[in-house]
């Protein structure tokens, strides 16, 4: 290992692969703040530049900066715009624009920096010591388990509904997952619920319905309520404050940065978690370990609830590269684009990479120290610029989220129906935020719907029933956990209650 490392450090350190670390991480973190440019198609393009360069080790560095410089600068729009253009920053909306409402857009983008600079080093970190042991723990997990993560992930909705909102965000959830059943199923390659509309037999494209649920709203609401988008109480977004965070901010987020690096990179180990499930479980963690006024925070801009998914998403992704390195199993999307990557390089990732071509896996891993602390020093000095996003007069600032929330779907599926499909949930995510349903646990059910619908499908054909429940017990002991998930926050509001009752009978 020791050697393998030293290898890498010489391949890193070289002049060509350390401009390839500068050049990926500029690239992603810029497309990363666009909504609706997501990771795997900016990785898509670059493919046939990383092919050109002829070394595989600069050209995997290369499209491996650009996927951890996306996911960093990802988090921008989600803060200043609350249009998440990639899944794996949707949660990070939940308290970072909150924040930025409040007139610490500059506060909460340099938390997310810190976050995600501290969840990608400890990630690389933990994946430089652990990723020849954890190629055969990623094995373990068959469609049973992943059926089973995928119900700890629903099991979670409770973290993002406020006090009695419970109802209604298992209510939004089913929605989600109705949703994730338009077009083409997984046991019948039949169309489903597309009214014959040919372009939905593909389904919904996520991006399409995280700019309905999220962007579009908010244009429709500075619209309808002018005071949201000038100064005073709803409008402190044009009063962009100090960029620093203070002393007792920084000891309530390094525990949440500690457990969520540890916890996001595991995740996203497991091929087909990845980092929109890291960051959604990161944040409904951190809420239901939260007590008091801590916890009534989250949702209103709380730094805990900012730290955990941004955390959680960077470190995610530094763990996919362990089964895409170890196994050559891709573990989202944006790994599977990896994976054929490596292939057209003539490289075949696998266990036997790390002994035939080390200075292609360390290599790997240290520039991903480097391109942390790159990112780090690019976004910081651009932050005042960056929140100024925010000083412009709203009726400017209107036109522009409808600009990138169209653009952003229209590019994602490239027809026109997509721009109707955008309007039409969006007029109704509107109505929902206006009747006071929480859009998140929607979301959360239409990404984890599909996955969930595969891999039960396919549990249910190779055990030929439920058996497949009893007779593995990681997928027992993880459907006990998502029971637990539920009936935690029950417990602790009826522990509450019957608390309170006891010091008004005490009075």
């Amino acid at each position: 290992m020791l050697e393998g490392i030293m290898i890498g450090l010489s391949a890193a350190f070289s002049i060509q692969n350390l401009l390839m670390v500068v050049a990926g991480c500029l690239v992603g973190t810029f497309i990363g703040m666009l909504p609706g440019l997501g990771p795997m198609s900016i990785i898509a393009i670059m493919i046939p530049v990383a092919i050109t360069l002829g070394d595989p080790t600069a050209a995997l560095i290369l499209l491996a900066g650009v996927y951890y410089g996306a996911i960093f600068g990802g988090s921008t729009s989600s803060i200043l715009l609350n249009a998440p253009g990639v899944a794996g920053t949707v949660a990070t909306s939940f308290d970072g624009y909150p924040m930025a409402r409040k007139g610490q857009a500059g506060k909460a983008l340099t938390i997310a920096a810190v976050a995600s600079f501290s969840g990608g080093t400890i990630g690389a970190i933990l994946l430089m010591i652990f990723a020849p042991a954890l190629s055969s723990v990623a094995l373990l997990f068959h469609s049973a388990e992943y059926f089973a993560l995928m119900v700890v992930g629903l099991s979670a909705i409770a973290a993002f509904a406020g006090t009695g909102q419970v109802a209604k965000a298992l209510m939004m959830t089913i929605l989600g997952l109705i949703l994730a059943t338009v077009g083409e199923g997984a046991l019948f390659n039949m169309p489903r619920f597309t009214l014959g509309i040919m372009d939905l037999q593909s389904g919904i494209s996520f991006i399409t319905l995280a700019m309905a649920m999220f962007a579009l709203p908010e244009a429709l609401f500075l619209v309808l309520n002018p005071a949201r988008g000038a100064s005073g109480a709803e409008g402190g977004a044009n009063k962009i404050t100090g960029l620093r965070f203070s002393r007792a901010e920084a000891r309530a987020m390094a525990p949440v940065i500690g457990r969520q690096s540890i916890q996001g990179f595991f995740i996203g180990v497991l091929p087909g978690a990845g980092a929109t499930i890291a960051s959604f479980l990161g944040y409904a963690v951190e809420r239901n370990i939260a007590k008091g006024a801590d916890q009534a925070e989250f949702g209103k801009g709380s730094v805990k609830g900012l730290a955990a998914p941004e955390t959680a998403n960077n470190a995610a992704c530094t763990g996919s590269f362990v089964p895409l390195l170890t196994l050559g199993i891709p573990g989202s999307g944006t790994t599977a684009i990896l994976l054929g990557a490596l292939i057209a390089l003539n490289v075949t990732p696998g266990p036997r990479l790390m002994t035939d071509t080390p200075e292609i896996f360390w290599a790997v891993i240290i520039s991903m120290f480097i391109g942390n602390l790159v990112l780090l020093i690019l976004n910081l000095p651009l932050i005042p610029y960056i929140a100024k996003i925010l000083s412009i007069p709203r009726n400017y600032l209107i036109p522009f989220i409808l600009f990138f929330t169209m653009m952003g779907a229209y590019i994602g599926q490239n027809n026109a129906t997509e721009l109707l499909i955008l309007v039409g949930l969006g007029v109704m995510a509107t109505i929902f935020r206006f009747a006071d349903y929480p859009l998140a646990p929607l979301l959360i059910g239409f990404i984890l719907g599909t996955m969930l619908e595969n891999n039960f499908a396919r549990s249910m054909q190779l055990y030929r029933g439920l058996d497949f429940i009893v007779e593995r017990p990681m997928t027992l002991g993880l459907l006990v956990l998502a029971l637990l998930l539920v009936l935690l926050p029950s417990y602790r509001a009826r522990r509450a209650r019957k608390r309170a009752e006891g010091v008004a009978d005490g009075d």
